[in-house]
């Protein structure tokens, strides 16, 4: 029974910082890439980020880049979103997901496994 579970969301101020985690069972960690996927009341769903399975490319969607670093943890199966200078555009529930296929923060149907989401709320 594969399971993914979120956590660290909260409500913050401009320009705060979150990190949220992910922590995976079920699945073989290290041969999934992981992403996190953010989707606000009445938008799209948005790839936030995606590292690879084996650590060595990490990809950002523009509005996220150089403000938010994704990582991860094989030893201890997490995954982890690292925000900083959070905006109000940033709020959102965030949702870690992981794909067997190649990394990708544009084809979101790619992921298999979903988590149910941490809420981030930036004022």
């Amino acid at each position: 029974h594969v399971q993914l579970v979120e956590s660290g969301g909260n409500s913050v101020q401009a320009g705060a910082s979150l990190r949220l985690s992910c922590t995976v069972a079920g699945l073989a960690f290290e041969d999934y890439s992981m992403a996190w996927i953010r989707q606000a009341p009445g938008k799209e769903r948005e790839g936030v980020s995606c590292i690879t399975w084996n650590d060595k490319s990490k990809y950002y969607g523009d509005s996220v880049q150089g403000r938010f670093t994704i990582s991860r943890d094989s030893a201890e199966r997490t995954l982890f979103l690292q925000m900083t200078n959070l905006k109000p555009d940033d709020t959102a529930m965030y949702y870690c997901a992981a794909t067997d296929r190649l990394c990708t923060t544009t084809f979101l149907e790619r992921f298999q496994y979903w988590g149910q989401g941490t809420q981030v709320t930036v004022s």
